[in-house]
């Protein structure tokens, strides 16, 4: 996916700001080039491609292939105020979040149980063109007390992808559901006395009488 970058200058990022754009930064080990892009622009580009897949970034006519590496948010607004960009050098491997997507629903689930979600994401080492955006894990089959975990999604990945994750790692369980204890007589009487909020627990000098 395309975005257009302008190279900038260092010290005006309050006004392109200000003009809509987001100051941002490309690099890689040879190389730092500060950029401005559209900010509208950013926002679709980053909600399609997130952080593992590769923009076509061109910068003033000059095409390089990135990845969005960090997104920097005012705390207040929640709106991005400046982007890493990392340029990718011709045949180098990555370490990229490839998500993963549950697909169905349990069947531990349909019988009462709860779906302990562990892991949303498989780190990998790739080259950036196969990166995938993201796996489906069918779960539909899963029973009370199953789980999958990242040797069960090797398979759905790219041959070529390296699993950078502990192989036995959970990714998603099924566990029974919660056993209701039955109140006791103590639990009800404490159930009945509702808490005041603000009051001391004992009247220090026992006077009852309204003030």
């Amino acid at each position: 996916m395309d975005l257009t970058a302008t190279k900038r200058s260092i010290g005006n990022a309050t006004k392109l700001r200000q003009k809509g754009y987001l100051p941002a930064i490309a690099y890689n080990k040879e190389t730092n080039i500060p950029v401005s892009v559209e900010l509208r622009a950013f926002d679709r580009v980053f909600r399609s491609q997130g952080t593992s897949r590769v923009i076509d970034l061109n910068i003033d006519g000059q095409a390089e292939e990135v990845l969005v590496k960090a997104v920097h948010m005012n705390k207040r607004t929640r709106l991005p105020q400046h982007v890493d960009f990392y340029i990718l050098t011709a045949g180098q491997k990555v370490d990229v979040d490839v998500k993963i997507d549950f697909v169905g629903i349990p069947i531990g689930v349909r019988n009462g149980g709860m779906a302990d979600v562990q892991r949303r994401e498989v780190r990998v080492n790739i080259l950036p063109r196969l990166i995938p955006g993201t796996i489906e894990v069918d779960v539909n089959h899963l029973k009370i007390n199953d789980s999958m975990h990242m040797t069960d999604i090797i398979s759905l990945l790219p041959a070529e992808a390296e699993v950078l994750e502990e192989l036995e790692r959970t990714i998603i369980a099924i566990v029974p559901p919660r056993v209701e204890t039955e109140p006791t007589d103590t639990d009800e009487l404490a159930a009945a006395e509702p808490e005041v909020i603000g009051a001391k627990a004992d009247d220090e000098d026992g006077d009852d009488s309204e003030q």
